[in-house]
């Protein structure tokens, strides 16, 4: 055969015995395409960079809103205990004026009261708290079983 003729078992062959650091073909579908001058080197590394990123990304996606959700049950649980308070105060377990002893009980949980309404035994309260910028509210209703 003549030179720059033959199999790709050829080409490696005097690839291995041309020393080292000598590249005697190039082009496509030879061994140097894929050798230490390859224009697809640091790749990888680009990749993990991306995938590193997006994972920190779609983490802090993820416990902001687990956050948000605890802070909504947080308030909901404000509105239980200020609606429990008004009701007791309507009753006459605890001395005061309902609509006060909810806006107290919900200043004690970080929440301010929205609305109140007391009719005969029954009070519904109504509280928002601000989370990194959004209103989280929550309202809820006390007194006697029906």
């Amino acid at each position: 055969m003549s030179p720059g003729i033959g199999t790709a078992n050829d080409r490696v062959a005097k690839t291995e015995t041309a020393g080292t650091g000598v590249w005697p073909e190039t082009g496509p579908g030879t061994v140097a395409e894929t050798g230490p001058r390859s224009t697809d080197q640091g790749a990888g590394s680009i990749l993990a960079l991306a995938v590193l990123a997006a994972t920190v990304l779609l983490t802090t996606l993820v416990v902001s809103v687990l956050g948000l959700l605890a802070a909504g049950r947080s308030v909901a649980n404000a509105a239980d205990a200020a609606a429990l308070a008004a009701a007791d105060t309507a009753s006459g377990s605890i001395a005061g004026y309902p609509c006060e002893a909810a806006d107290a009980v919900a200043t004690v949980n970080e929440t301010t009261v929205t609305n109140c309404t007391v009719t005969g035994l029954i009070a519904s309260v109504s509280v928002r708290r601000r989370v990194h910028g959004i209103d989280i509210s929550g309202s809820a209703r006390a007194g006697p079983p029906p």
